[in-house]
């Protein structure tokens, strides 16, 4: 049996699923698990929304965060997982494993920034759905990979990405190396043009401003970008749009700051929930309630 054929016949149920996905495309050494849900009332013509977890590597608990909207707007959540034991440090997941140990360039095709439209081909090859795009959302951990995959893929599957609260970004340039920067890994001037070219959504939460801390990224370049995740939220937004004013053309990146909240991966996901299938952020009454937490 294909692994589309698997995919099919796991979520035909309602309800949440762990499935074992072996990327023989990319890396199969090193596998992963889908924590997906499916509403009642999803049909292969509803939206796809791919969740990526944060530094945890609790892709379950991610996926329920987005239950309600799944149940709400009739979406088919699915989070790829990244476990500690096969992608255990941050070169590895959230810097997509693009260099070896050694600093070469492992071949794109093992790349982790190709999983998730790699996934979603495979949800398309199932059956399970025939949407020609698909909605990504990433947090944290999970915000740094979804920005890098940005810059590194082609965008063609996604209809949208949204980011929260990353620790640190890669600037669009091409002077500077990756992570750092996006230079030395067979990037060009039409890929920059192609990133800033997309509605990237960029959730920074107002109350994201602890400057010290296990999980905010310390190395010199990270801090180089602000004292912590909201200034760099904001100093990535310039840099895309000096990136752009440099080539001659719009940045569509938007910054939404979100007031009250934190580094909160379910707030997030909620925000994001609300903007792409509400078309409106929460009640400041409601962002105030939810304020005070952190969820990695």
């Amino acid at each position: 049996m294909s692994f589309a054929d698997t995919l099919a016949a796991a979520l035909a149920p309602l309800g949440r699923q762990a499935i074992p996905f072996v990327d023989q495309a990319g890396d199969p050494s090193r596998p992963l698990v889908l924590h997906t849900y499916r509403p009642d009332g999803f049909t292969a013509d509803s939206p796809v929304v791919i969740v990526q977890h944060g530094m945890n590597r609790n892709g379950d608990e991610y996926r329920d965060f987005w239950i309600p909207a799944a149940d709400a707007h009739k979406l088919l959540i699915v989070a790829p997982t990244f476990g500690h034991a096969e992608y255990p440090d941050p070169d590895t997941y959230n810097n997509g494993h693009v260099l070896a140990a050694d600093g070469s360039l492992r071949p794109r095709h093992q790349w982790g920034y190709e999983v998730p439209a790699r996934v979603f081909a495979l949800l398309r090859q199932a059956g399970v759905t025939q949407r020609e795009k698909v909605h990504f959302f990433g947090h944290s951990a999970g915000g740094q990979f979804g920005h890098r995959m940005a810059a590194t893929q082609d965008l063609t599957p996604f209809e949208a990405i949204a980011v929260g609260n990353p620790g640190w970004y890669s600037l669009p340039v091409l002077d500077k190396p990756f992570p750092e920067g996006l230079g030395g890994i067979g990037l060009r001037e039409d890929d920059l043009r192609r990133l800033l070219d997309f509605p990237l959504l960029i959730l920074a939460g107002e109350q994201d401003i602890e400057t010290s801390g296990p999980s905010l990224p310390a190395n010199a370049a990270a801090v180089a970008q602000g004292p912590h995740r909201y200034a760099r939220a904001r100093n990535y937004l310039a840099a895309g749009r000096a990136a752009a004013e440099r080539l001659g053309m719009a940045c569509r990146w938007r910054l939404q700051s979100v007031p009250h909240i934190g580094h909160d991966g379910a707030a997030m996901s909620r925000v994001a929930a609300s903007l792409w299938f509400e078309n409106t952020m929460p009640e400041d009454a409601v962002l105030a309630g939810w304020g005070g937490r952190s969820s990695l």
